[in-house]
């Protein structure tokens, strides 16, 4: 058994913090690599789809023509002539003058601050975001030992916002919420909740907060497929909000959708105005989900009940 000081020690706010800010680095590597790893597992994938010839003449009744060997071939050695690549090889560099980052260089915020933001080979300039990861996990663990207090269901929470903070990001750089985290998170939730270590979420609410975040966005996207030709949304949404179901109880799933709602209409209006939507005119869902799910964790739902009237 753990001494219950020690316990409290490491689980007081300031100690998640710090943790938050460590945790927050390896977060900029995974929002940073992931999307690039998948890619790169996508191209495999059309390789091994290109070479295969009776799939072919299965969809096409036709048999391959030559040059798609030629193709494949040219692929696999343009993929393998780019080295490996995983949250943990290489090692990092400035993308301006591959100088490889020293331990040194690479302490959460404090490196960052002692460079004055710029790469201390090249003098390149450090995207102030990777900073600021690290400053908003930290904070936000610091704010999960306050509001849960120093048991392991924090250390949980804790997990928890960190897979939100990366699902956000990399769907705001790139649309894409990978199955690698919202999967994992899904069934992180309904174990965790099955075991009953997620204070106020029985097992039950869970099981139908997974159910319900999932047929709910899934219905609204057949629903808009059906009327209108296009697609609204990715199936990445519909298992984002089944996992934020899992952790929060199936009562958490139409807050979590009417705050993510109003948020990106707005977020979308002022883009619009200002010029900056990306391509299809649209933005990601995937980031205001996440949001609206902090928002339940962090204030709790009878509050956030009490704030639309339904308390």
């Amino acid at each position: 058994m753990i001494d219950p000081a020690l316990a409290e020690l490491l689980l007081s706010p300031w100690a998640l913090g710090v943790l938050g800010l460590v945790v927050g680095s390896f977060l900029n590597v995974v929002i940073h690599r992931l999307p690039l790893m998948l890619e790169r597992q996508w191209w495999a994938d059309v390789v091994a789809q290109l070479r295969d010839r009776d799939s072919f003449r299965r969809t096409f009744a036709a048999e391959a023509p030559p040059g798609l060997d030629q193709a494949a071939g040219a692929l696999r050695r343009t993929l393998a002539a780019l080295g490996p690549l995983s949250l943990t090889q290489p090692g990092s560099r400035c993308p301006s003058c591959s100088h490889r980052i020293r331990w040194h260089e690479n302490i959460p915020l404090l490196s960052w601050l002692r460079l004055r933001g710029r790469c201390s080979a090249c003098g390149a300039r450090i995207a102030a975001r990777y900073p600021l990861v690290e400053l908003a996990t930290g904070a936000l663990f610091a704010t999960l030992g306050w509001r849960f207090g120093a048991q392991p269901g924090a250390l949980l929470y804790c997990g928890f916002v960190a897979a939100l903070l990366t699902l956000a990001l990399i769907d705001w750089d790139t649309t894409v919420l990978p199955d690698a985290i919202t999967l994992p998170l899904l069934w992180a939730g309904l174990v965790a909740a099955g075991l009953g270590w997620l204070p106020g979420v029985a097992p039950a609410a869970s099981l139908w907060g997974a159910v319900a975040g999932y047929l709910s966005l899934w219905s609204v996207y057949w629903l808009f497929k059906l009327t209108t030709g296009k697609e609204g949304m990715g199936f990445g949404d519909f298992k984002l909000l089944a996992a934020l179901g899992a952790w929060l109880g199936w009562q958490a799933i139409l807050p979590i959708v009417l705050m993510a709602s109003v948020l990106g209409a707005v977020v979308g209006l002022l883009m619009k105005m200002l010029g900056k939507l990306r391509e299809g005119r649209f933005v990601p869902f995937g980031p205001f989900l996440a949001g609206g799910g902090l928002v339940v964790l962090l204030v709790g739902l009878p509050v956030v009940l009490g704030w639309m009237g339904w308390a």
